[in-house]
């Protein structure tokens, strides 16, 4: 296993294990999680845990020309009263997305030092936020970071409301000129969005 100082590089994704892990420790500082994201890397720890740092192989993606709308979420869309918009509102979002519960999980992996950390990478121009409203009450969002170069890298969403951020996904993708949304790791809820895996070394292609 790689554990990392403080200024240490992350070393090539193919060293990652089985599972995906490449590296323990380092930091969240702004630098850091630009260069993890060119190189497909994300962090994903518990509380009270070392920063850990992933690039799993295969890799789940959704090709924005591939999202998958049902009949039910088109009506949905056609009917309901939210709207959806981008940048208004990121830390809201964030903090949101860490006190969504989760089955299966006991503790946020959305520590207080990762919200810290994206949003210097907001404040920056590197993260997004995309926001549902219900009236004047955030009722739904998800964020990621989008380093300008055609991929969304999608972190967290939340959702208050039935279909809210699922309304924001969709709203946000067909409304985007990106050429790849990273999902990161295998969901059924993704899946059935259009989701689907491909090679490491074909995400890599897509970073440019």
């Amino acid at each position: 296993m790689n554990f990392l100082n403080h200024n240490e590089e992350f070393p090539d994704v193919s060293k990652a294990s089985e599972e995906g892990l490449l590296a323990i420790g380092g930091d969240l500082s702004s630098d850091r999680l630009l260069s993890a994201y060119k190189k497909g890397i994300f962090p994903w720890f518990e509380e009270d845990e070392p920063v850990l740092w992933w690039s799993p192989d295969p890799r789940f993606v959704l090709f924005p020309e591939d999202l998958k709308v049902s009949k039910s979420m088109k009506q949905f869309l056609r009917n309901c009263n939210l709207e959806v918009t981008i940048n208004k509102a990121f830390k809201d979002v964030i903090v949101a997305c860490s006190n969504a519960k989760r089955d299966g999980q006991e503790s946020t992996w959305i520590t207080e030092s990762m919200i810290k950390s994206y949003v210097e990478l907001y404040d920056l121009g590197y993260a997004k936020s995309i926001e549902v409203w219900n009236k004047d009450c955030l009722v739904g969002g998800l964020y990621g970071v989008d380093l300008g170069n055609g991929v969304f890298c999608g972190e967290s969403m939340f959702s208050k409301e039935s279909n809210a951020s699922k309304a924001g996904f969709i709203t946000f993708i067909q409304n985007s000129n990106y050429k790849l949304i990273d999902c990161q790791v295998y969901t059924n809820h993704l899946e059935s969005l259009g989701a689907k895996e491909i090679s490491r070394t074909d995400f890599l292609k897509f970073l440019g």
